[in-house]
């Protein structure tokens, strides 16, 4: 007589593609799905993960905490890649000037719509050209 053995566990748990059908998601899925295949870059890898998560595993990231972390020293001339939403927040009164990159495009962030002179986060789209940059 043999042991039984339970294979329920075995296999990995994750997405392997996002549920959405929208065909811009799609379009970025199949982009960095090359590119993390195709280079050595964990950052093509996170980004690609990231693009498969349900929006409740995909959190907004507060307009203070990316100041935060962009003020921490090396990355002054950086530009921030957020999969995900960006929202306001309404203690921060000076807004650095600050780089970001969103591939998904959710709903805005009010910080670029304040009063002119507080408006200095600018928002890059995603081409080719930019992918070939270190971030």
């Amino acid at each position: 007589m043999g042991v039984d053995i339970r294979h329920n566990k075995d296999r990995k748990v994750r997405r392997k593609e996002p549920k959405s059908q929208d065909i811009y998601l799609r379009l970025l899925v199949k982009l960095y799905r090359f590119l993390a295949r195709r280079t050595n870059s964990t950052f093509n890898q996170v980004v690609l993960k990231r693009l498969f998560m349900s929006r409740t595993n995909r959190p907004p990231l507060s307009l203070s905490r990316m100041i935060r972390k962009m003020k921490l020293p090396g990355r002054e001339n950086k530009t921030a890649v957020v999969v995900g939403t960006i929202t306001d927040d309404v203690r921060v009164q000076e807004v650095p000037k600050l780089k970001t990159l969103r591939p998904l495009q959710g709903p805005e962030v009010r910080a670029c719509q304040r009063p002119t002179g507080q408006s200095r986060l600018q928002k890059l789209t995603l081409d080719p050209t930019l992918l070939l940059k270190r971030f």
